[in-house]
């Protein structure tokens, strides 16, 4: 018999299987999808067996597996086809996407850590006469003691008993020992009653309920706080039932500490999280635990629609408009893909939920692709809050540079009446740029086309897209002149602002700069929760999916921002942002409110989310996507060239379009090249082309010829995304 191995290296000449002899020791146990080692050139290297045959040409020389390196990892057989599926979807390498469905610790590289842990148990031997054993052995009173403790207590942690009668019973057998696997993420029993559902929740619950033996993709559409979460919770409890698993998946870290607390509490230790925060010792438990079958509920972000459930009954996608569950890079998949796949191969739902579906989402709802239903009320007395656009033009002319009169009266207000504020700015550092006002010198990333940023905290000036970074100066390095100047602003320096105008104000900040450590997420939350602070700033990540009672004003700090981006889905974005922003508001008894700042107070998305209006947002942006032939109306591919030479990148990005346009259907829409938004990352220069498409058969083909022309090229490297969200 003869394993047909994908090795590790995962360059495209390589992107093929290897054969190799099973030897005798190992043919009964050797499976498709296992790890092995194997020999290749002068090294051995791991792999994966995908396939296993009986007979080869006799023409060449083949080698033998040398051993299974990991009897317990198994990719299965849903695994290995949605692995060549991403593949085939993404033309990325099959070793790639085998990659990126499992965790760091089970890798095909070689492993230097050990992940497993164990907890030791002592236990008296059952085929010991114990009382026998006591009589002859009277005298010694410490065995005596610790069998008669043994005799109450059944079994023990070991380390729990100091005594050195310990060592003598187990080395005469009476005492024995036994090694209990041991996660790192112990969860205690909760038993929490579900909420009954409302009728209108009941109606969607009821849709999906009686369809758990099909394959079918439901968008809810639920206003925020109509209590998408619970429909969800008793989805799943019904799925568990019928002796079936579920797969929860939210795009962002911040949302996992809400929603995981909430279903520890309904289904206690047989809940599993997946996500990037972990670390490798719990990614490995966790995975393990989804394996074995010890779970019935996982929770997680995008990676965790790879994990291996057996049994799946069903799966939701919270939040499905995030864009965070596009991976931007190789392999760059769309979650909701790999999640239709795992839909159809196991013939259960697919649940997708959102208080602003993506405009792609809603299309296929309204032509029946996919089955709409629908949450428009909030749950209990809670009302959707009121919002209001503050024109800040006015503002600037009172010198209210940051804070309008009416945001910092409701902030007054709320303090006094000890309620919660969010304040939203979609920015993070201190300041954008720093310019001399002498000069007109600025500081720019010496590797990327763009301005550092400064943060204050540690007086450096850091590049968000390379990690260059640069300690502060107090003169211009161009002039040396003390003549810097600050302009834009970013969460750290709204931060300052609060602080001067309400030092009464407990503040906290949430972005990614305090957001790196471990637990940093989980902390901020809790402590905004239990009220240990009065206001909390943040970025986009505290926009979506967190609850918190108290909360009743909402502020929006410079809402133009995004709206004002060169891209088509600006607008989409912006709606999104704010409307689900404005959602963290009121969502208890107490009326809530949304204090929004902007230049452009007539602008229509603004408006839209004023009044709460997704249907007409809807019908305005697809009739401008119409015109423009941008998504849910065409398809878009982008094709990323990339040097670290101008001219080289240049010449074959100009000698890629000519390709496509030779080969490709006459309606596909080809643009450019052009330079990439972000033309110079890490000294790397990046044109780009942008494909256009309703339907094209040759599509595909002609993309995998032009990526495996510039496989082996040491001077170009093609960066191709095709289900691209941005242009």
């Amino acid at each position: 018999m003869y394993a047909q191995v994908l090795v590790e290296y995962g360059v495209k000449k390589l992107d093929k299987t290897f054969t190799y002899l099973i030897d005798n020791s190992i043919k009964d146990v050797l499976q498709i999808g296992m790890k092995v080692k194997v020999p290749f050139g002068k090294k051995y290297i791991n792999g994966f067996v995908v396939g296993i045959i009986d007979k080869v040409d006799d023409n060449f020389d083949i080698k033998v597996v040398k051993e299974i390196v990991d009897k317990d990892l198994v990719l299965n057989d849903e695994l290995l086809q949605m692995g060549k599926y991403l593949k085939e979807l993404t033309l990325c390498n099959l070793i790639t996407a085998y990659q990126t469905m499992l965790p760091s610790s089970l890798k095909v590289k070689d492993q230097k850590s050990n992940y497993n842990k164990y907890n030791i148990y002592i236990s008296l031997n059952k085929n010991i006469d114990l009382e026998k054993y006591k009589i002859n052995n009277s005298k010694c009173k410490k065995q005596i003691e610790l069998i008669n403790y043994l005799q109450s207590n059944n079994k023990v942690l070991k380390k729990e008993i100091k005594t050195s009668a310990l060592k003598t019973l187990i080395e005469k057998g009476i005492v024995v020992e036994q090694r209990v696997k041991k996660y790192r993420i112990e969860v205690l029993e909760q038993n929490v009653q579900d909420n009954k559902l409302t009728s209108e929740q009941f109606a969607v619950y009821q849709n999906i309920a009686t369809n758990l033996d099909k394959e079918n993709t439901y968008l809810i559409y639920g206003v925020t706080g109509s209590g998408k979460t619970e429909v969800y919770i008793h989805l799943i409890r019904k799925v568990i039932e019928n002796k079936k698993r579920a797969l929860v998946l939210v795009p962002e870290i911040t949302l996992t500490t809400q929603i995981v607390k909430r279903f520890y509490e309904r289904f206690s230790s047989k809940v599993a999280i997946f996500h990037s925060a972990l670390s490798d010792g719990e990614k490995y438990d966790e995975y393990t635990k989804i394996k074995n079958n010890e779970v019935d509920v996982i929770i997680g972000t995008r990676s965790a629609v790879f994990t291996p459930i057996n049994d799946l009954g069903i799966i939701i996608i919270d939040e499905e408009h995030s864009e965070n569950y596009k991976q931007q890079n190789t392999p760059r998949y769309q979650t909701i893909d790999m999640a239709k796949f795992r839909s159809k191969y196991h013939q259960i739902p697919l649940v997708l939920g959102s208080a602003t579906p993506s405009l792609e989402s809603m299309a296929r709802a309204k032509k029946n692709v996919y089955k709409y239903l629908e949450l428009k009320s909030r749950i209990g007395n809670s009302k959707l809050p009121t919002i209001k656009l503050i024109d800040m033009q006015v503002q600037l002319k009172k010198r209210n540079m940051i804070f309008s009169d009416v945001l910092e009266e409701k902030i007054k207000m709320r303090l006094q009446r000890h309620e919660q504020i969010i304040i939203l700015l979609n920015r993070r550092g201190y300041s954008t740029i720093i310019t001399c006002q002498n000069c007109g010198y600025t500081f720019k990333c010496p590797h990327c086309d763009i301005t550092l940023t400064y943060h204050k905290s540690s007086n450096h000036l850091r590049c968000h897209y390379c990690g260059y970074t640069l300690i502060k100066r107090q003169t211009c390095p161009s002039c040396n002149e003390e003549a810097l100047n600050y302009y834009g602003m970013g969460t750290e320096k709204l931060e300052n602002e609060l602080k001067r105008k309400f030092p009464e104000a407990r503040i906290v900040r949430m972005d990614v700069d305090t957001t790196t450590k471990k637990g940093a997420h989980d902390k901020i939350i809790k402590a905004f929760q239990n009220h240990d602070y009065d206001i909390l700033i943040g970025t986009q990540m505290i926009a979506k999916g967190l609850d918190f009672k108290s909360v009743t004003l909402v502020g929006v700090v410079n809402a133009d921002l995004s709206l004002n981006m060169p891209d088509f889905k600006a607008r989409e974005r912006t709606f999104s942002l704010l409307t689900q922003v404005a959602g963290r508001s009121g969502r208890s008894n107490n009326l809530g409110e949304v204090i929004i700042q902007t230049m452009n107070p007539d602008d229509e998305v603004l408006n839209f989310v004023v009044n709460n209006d997704y249907e007409g947002f809807y019908k305005s942006e697809m009739a401008k996507r119409h015109a423009l032939d941008y998504p849910p109306y065409y398809y878009l591919v982008s094709i990323k060239v990339a040097s670290k030479d101008y001219d080289i990148a240049s010449k074959e990005a100009n000698k890629a379009s000519k390709y496509l346009k030779r080969n490709l259907n006459p309606k596909t829409i080809i643009l450019g090249p052009t330079p990439a938004n972000q033309f110079r990352i890490n000294n790397i220069y990046r044109f780009q082309i942008i494909i256009k498409y309703k339907f094209d058969s040759n599509l595909n083909k002609v993309i995998k010829t032009l990526d495996e022309l510039y496989a082996t090229s040491k001077n170009v490297n093609l960066e191709i995304d095709m289900s691209a969200l941005t242009i």
